[in-house]
């Protein structure tokens, strides 16, 4: 069983600080990229950052520069460092993973549960 467990979420007034991590647990072979998603009340879910499995990093417009996604290979983890935080990155954030169960398998994508960031005025 996969699972991907985050944490890290929380209240925090505008122009603060979270950082956000993902942990990945399960029988698996290879991660290969992950990511950071987020959902806020009435609007569809919509990519946050990506991370590929050498390192290379995509961000959406309206994060760049504030937030900074890193993982480490070896531990299975990811993390979202979100600065200058703003009351429109307020939302339910997932963290996503395209894992191989086996060498002969294709990657499939695993979510996590969501945690709640919420940004105040």
């Amino acid at each position: 069983q996969v699972q991907l467990v985050e944490s890290g979420g929380g209240l925090v007034q505008a122009g603060g600080s979270l950082r956000l991590s993902c942990a990945v647990s399960g029988s698996i072979f290879s991660i290969d990229a992950m990511g950071w998603y987020r959902q806020a009340p009435g609007k569809r879910r919509e990519l946050v950052a990506t991370i590929a499995s050498e390192g290379s990093t995509n961000y959406a417009d309206s994060v760049k520069g504030r937030f900074t996604i890193s993982r480490d290979n070896a531990k299975n983890t990811m993390s979202l460092q979100m600065n200058s935080l703003k009351p429109e990155d307020t939302a339910v954030y997932y963290c996503s993973a395209a894992l191989r169960r086996t060498i002969a398998a294709f990657p499939d994508d695993y979510w996590g549960q969501g945690t709640q960031v919420t940004v105040s005025s």
